[in-house]
């Protein structure tokens, strides 16, 4: 069987999701994102959870250490035992260095993208109102403009998919998240990968890069 601790790095709109979906389907191995962690640990009502929890309800961001913990606790599930994938965690070196504290990582593979290819991707999006369908108004267009193929809804634009908003996301990647980069390349465990590629060929190179 095989181990497989991956962290998964990149931009927003980069294509984390739609690899990590295929990662799971290749290795059989669980996706870990920190709002799903947290949110579990919640409704689990752990001490960790609860803790969280007046931090979520008060609108304040849960503190690296809170999270840390949560992640730790997350890990030792029987589901984990043959690895697992971190999406959007960590965001920062000191999170880093607190993760090293709790498990090995395999590898961290960096999905590289230009910023103006994440704001064409992103921009260009438009989801229904009613289903939650997204389209993109150049390589995924509706059969009628503005509606749904599946549910005849409306399609509008997120708030979150608006040029400034998108701009406003790189800046904050690009400073936080970015010297993970040089960070996981230093311990020799950067897997880089061309995310401008189809998604095919993204898993297909980070198969080869992992063996």
């Amino acid at each position: 069987m095989i181990n497989m601790k991956l962290i998964l790095l990149g931009a927003p709109g980069a294509g984390k999701g739609t690899l990590a979906k295929k990662l799971i389907e290749k290795y059989n191995i669980p996706q870990l994102s920190t709002g799903d962690m947290l949110r579990a640990a919640v409704r689990k009502g752990t001490e960790l959870g609860k803790k969280a929890k007046s931090f979520m309800d008060s609108g304040a961001l849960v503190t690296d250490e809170l999270v840390i913990g949560i992640i730790a606790e997350r890990l030792r599930e029987a589901d984990c035992s043959n690895g697992f994938i971190l999406d959007g965690f960590p965001r920062t070196i000191p999170q880093a260095d607190a993760l090293s504290g709790i498990t090995k990582i395999d590898k961290a593979l960096s999905l590289n993208v230009d910023d103006e290819t994440v704001v064409s991707r992103l921009s260009g999006r438009r989801t229904c109102k009613n289903c939650g369908a997204i389209y993109h108004i150049e390589n995924l267009k509706p059969i009628n403009a503005g509606k749904c193929d599946k549910c005849s809804g409306e399609l509008f634009q997120r708030d979150d998919d608006k040029e400034d908003t998108i701009r406003n996301r790189l800046k904050t990647f690009n400073a936080q998240t970015k010297p993970l980069i040089e960070y996981y390349s230093k311990k020799g465990l950067i897997v880089n990968l061309d995310a401008k590629q189809n998604p095919d060929k993204i898993l297909e190179d980070a198969v080869e890069k992992l063996k």
